[in-house]
């Protein structure tokens, strides 16, 4: 079956036509043409948008703003978001990651996402043509989203607060088996004094381990200190078993990558 095409110079005309039945949004097409491809016969149109600012990135004042329309691609090669290249180079392989756009990685059910995972861990805010929440709520409530995303916002990570792992099986663009993105901030001595941590394949969508941030605030960043985050890692977990992994072996692994994660020992790992 043939898909209607209707391209729109303005996110809110886009938002318009996108209301008729059986209509979906068009970004890099990663998610929705290919679902077409595979015989969704629920998607009958497509709507896209050249407004501008979706495909601009700004750095400013210590805040970030990467339109909907931005690529994975254009995120890795940024020079001011070297903190973010290696979550834009976790998503598939060059191809991949030349048409995947922030905005679409944002729907991407598990075991998609990775650079979603490392939106939450940023507690990042997202904004569409009906206004802007945080990336949390936005997750919560993404299933029933049909206002197009414009942007996502945050706060410039200070240099070595940011981490990102992705575990993979298959080299250099495998799915995920679970990915990590957590912001610790340090006091004076060395012990965290805050942190977010974000899980991505523990769920049906990324979601935070409040119980393991909790853990880890006044306590330093050793195998001793972490001992008791990684003891509560899969707190409220429910994770995914598909062809690449099952829930118990997520379970079972989530605990060592968060270790090295958190200890600094990020290798490039096959899960």
């Amino acid at each position: 079956m043939a898909l209607a095409l209707q391209t729109f110079s303005t996110v809110r005309d886009a938002n318009t036509a996108l209301k008729a039945a059986g209509t979906r949004y068009l970004g890099g097409g990663t998610l929705v043409v290919r679902a077409a491809n595979e015989g969704d016969v629920s998607v009958s149109g497509l709507v896209r948008s050249t407004e501008p600012s979706l495909s601009a990135i700004s750095v400013a004042g210590g805040t970030v703003r990467i339109g909907a329309s931005v690529t994975m691609a254009a995120i890795a090669r940024h020079p001011d978001l070297t903190a973010l290249a290696r979550a834009a180079r976790a998503v598939g392989g060059p191809a991949i990651r030349n048409m995947a756009t922030v905005g679409g990685n944002l729907f991407a059910p598990t075991p998609y996402g990775d650079f979603t995972v490392a939106l939450l861990a940023l507690d990042a805010s997202v904004s569409t043509d009906d206004g802007h929440m945080t990336v949390e709520k936005f997750l919560a409530a993404r299933d029933g989203n049909r206002a197009i995303v414009t942007s996502v916002s945050f706060a410039l990570p200070q240099e070595g607060s940011f981490r990102f792992l992705k575990v993979s099986r298959v080299k250099p663009k495998g799915v995920s088996v679970l990915s990590i993105a957590a912001t610790l901030e340090q006091a004076a001595d060395g012990t965290v004094s805050s942190a977010r941590i974000a899980l991505g394949c523990m769920a049906d969508r990324p979601m935070r381990a409040m119980a393991a941030e909790k853990a880890l605030i006044g306590r330093a960043l050793t195998k001793d200190g972490i001992s008791a985050a990684l003891a509560v890692a899969n707190d409220g977990t429910s994770p995914a078993t598909d062809p690449i992994a099952s829930a118990w072996y997520r379970s079972e692994v989530l605990p060592v990558h968060l270790g090295r994660l958190l200890l600094g020992q990020i290798v490039d790992t096959r899960g």
